[in-house]
Formats: C-alpha cells, sequence, structure tokens
C-alpha cells in the first residue's frame, strides 16, 4: 500500500557480456557523443522467423527475446481472479525467457509507450539541444511535467528526464515534434522502429501511450523493447533515477522531479528500470527490471491487478533460479 501511495503522489506532483556487430548504424549506432558508446550488455543468438512472402526482408534485432520452450523453468502462479492479463520475466543479457503469460497477446500499453519514444530520440538527438515548447505541448491530457513555457526553448535533457521520470505527455509532444516536425510523422517513425527492431505484435498512434486506440504491443515485444532501452547508456541511466533537479525556466527557477516507478521511489534494491503506464482500458502495466546475483532480469506485466505483489515474486523466483544454475555451474 506505501508504494501504491507513493505513485500517486508522485502523479499528483508531477500533474555473457559481447560487443555486436550491428547490422543498422542509423538504429543501434547513438547520436552525436554518445555515437562511440558499445552495446555490451546484451548477448544474442540470432533465431529464424517465418515471413509472408510479401513482407520485406528485414534485420535480425538482437534485442528480440529466445524463443521460449515447452518448458520454463521459472514456475509461478497466480490465482485466477487475480492473474495479470499477460506477462514475461526474462534475463536481459540473454533474452532467455523464465516464464511467460500470454506474452503474444496484444493489448494497450499506455505509457509504455513512451519506452520507444525515448529510444528514438536517445538514438537521435543530443542532451543540450534547445527544444520549442509548441501550443500543442501545452495543452497535453494525462500526466505531465505541467510547467513547460508555451513558445520558449528549453534543453532536451529537460524533457527527457520529464518523459521518463514522470511520464510527462506533455514531454513526449515536444520531443516528438522537435524530432519529425509533427506528431503523424513521429508516429511513422516510432513503426518504423518497430520493425527494425523486431516486433511483431506491437503498432504506435501516439508518442505518449494516452491513446489507446491503434497503439498496442505484447509482453514479449516490450521485453525486446526494454532491453534495447537498456542497452543505451542515457535510457539506463535516467531511467534509474529516482529524483532529479536542474535550472528550469519557472518561478523559483528550478524544477524537481520525482521518478513514478513506486520501487525506485521506495528505494527497492537492485532496480535499475525502467518504465510504468495506466489507462483505463491498459490497466496497471509495469516493465521492471532488477540487477541481483550478477544477472539482470526483468518483468513486464500488462492490465495487472497487484503489481506490487506480483513484480517482485516474480523478480525472486527468476533470481533464485538464476543462483542454482550459477552453483551447478560453479
Amino acid at each position: 500500500m506505501k508504494l501504491w501511495v507513493a505513485t500517486a503522489l508522485v502523479l499528483l506532483v508531477a500533474g555473457a557480456a559481447t560487443a555486436l556487430l550491428l547490422v543498422d548504424p542509423d538504429l543501434w549506432n547513438p547520436a552525436g557523443h554518445h555515437r562511440r558508446a558499445t552495446i555490451d550488455v546484451i548477448m544474442h543468438r540470432p533465431q529464424q522467423r517465418h515471413q509472408n512472402s510479401h513482407q520485406r526482408s528485414r534485420p535480425d534485432s538482437p534485442f528480440v527475446l529466445e524463443p521460449a520452450g515447452r518448458h520454463l523453468p521459472v514456475k509461478v502462479e497466480f490465482a485466477p481472479a487475480n492473474e495479470p492479463r499477460a506477462g514475461v520475466l526474462f534475463d536481459v543479457h540473454t533474452g532467455r525467457v523464465l516464464w511467460q503469460h500470454d506474452a503474444g497477446e496484444q493489448l494497450p500499453i499506455a505509457s509504455l509507450t513512451k519506452m520507444m519514444t525515448a529510444l528514438i530520440i536517445a538514438r537521435r538527438h543530443q542532451p543540450d539541444e534547445p527544444v520549442l515548447i509548441s501550443p500543442q505541448a501545452v495543452n497535453f491530457e494525462g500526466s505531465g511535467m505541467g510547467v513547460l513555457p508555451k513558445g520558449k526553448k528549453v534543453p532536451l535533457k529537460d524533457l527527457f528526464y520529464g518523459l521518463l521520470l514522470v511520464s510527462g505527455n506533455d514531454a513526449a509532444v515536444a520531443l516528438a515534434q522537435h524530432d519529425a516536425g509533427t506528431l503523424n510523422a513521429f508516429v511513422r517513425r516510432m513503426n518504423d522502429w518497430r520493425r527494425r527492431l523486431g516486433l511483431q505484435c506491437s503498432h504506435f498512434s501516439t508518442p505518449s501511450g494516452i491513446l489507446d486506440q491503434r497503439n498496442w504491443s505484447c509482453a514479449k515485444d516490450l521485453a525486446a523493447l526494454a532491453r534495447a532501452d537498456l542497452a543505451n547508456p542515457w535510457i539506463r541511466r535516467v531511467a534509474a533515477t529516482r529524483e532529479a533537479r536542474f535550472p528550469f525556466p519557472i518561478k523559483g527557477n528550478y524544477l524537481d522531479l520525482y521518478n513514478n516507478n513506486p520501487f525506485i521511489l521506495e528505494r527497492m534494491e537492485g532496480i535499475t528500470g525502467l518504465k510504468t503506464g495506466y489507462t483505463d482500458a491498459a490497466g496497471r502495466c509495469y516493465v521492471i527490471t532488477q540487477q541481483a546475483g550478477g544477472h539482470e532480469l526483468g518483468v513486464i506485466l500488462l492490465n495487472t491487478p497487484n503489481p506490487l505483489d506480483q513484480v517482485p515474486a516474480l523478480l525472486r523466483a527468476g533470481a533464485k533460479f538464476e543462483s542454482r544454475q550459477g552453483q551447478k555451474r560453479g
């Protein structure tokens, strides 16, 4: 209950390791000063996927999860009345699926959409770029930074923190317009990147996730997107931040932001990210990653009635399995 209350308060205040041969430099190489960073946290064996004859061939993505076997190593069951609509537990480094529940079902994903927005912005832009705040960004719906100065320019990095920490829909609009000129052009870019990332059951219609219509994904696609996000040093650093303060053109001259990820807000050990979301249609959606015992595990839960119990339960079960595997190898 404490975690859930904290999350609500934040929303109110806000208003192994190996280098990869990457086949698409426009996608995988970061922009600007990030360009020399090596993606050194992902290992993936390319997998065969059937394609319809009319589909264009695309490069294999290093972030797609390994095919799940018939017998998964982690057994976690929830009462039928308490089940998430869908979910997956996976190893962030290897892409191995440890547990899953309807992981390929297409569902609305609310603000988990911002994981794609963040990836595009991090790959294509630099933190110190000035971003013009349009009237459309100021007239946002849902959660937001709430203090963007219409007609003025603010540093891109400030909006990036607002996007990931407080799930700012206003920040998403401003960043999308800065990147592509219009929201429609940015959405087209999101869906292009969706294909290039190898996401099979996703479609985007908004940079923020405030609209559920034609904006959906599935647990296994979101796991791949989470791996791509965490492979970017800038996203990884911001997503794990509990709070941030920086100069901003508002009364008082400073802006304070607090992460609305309840597991980071409450300092749960080892949490590295990544994103939460909620709409009436999507329900409570969580993408939570954690470093534990030399491994990094990820949990995706979509439309879950009890995330504050289910996420830790899955992470504990995954950590126990990884520990046993390590003892066997030792």
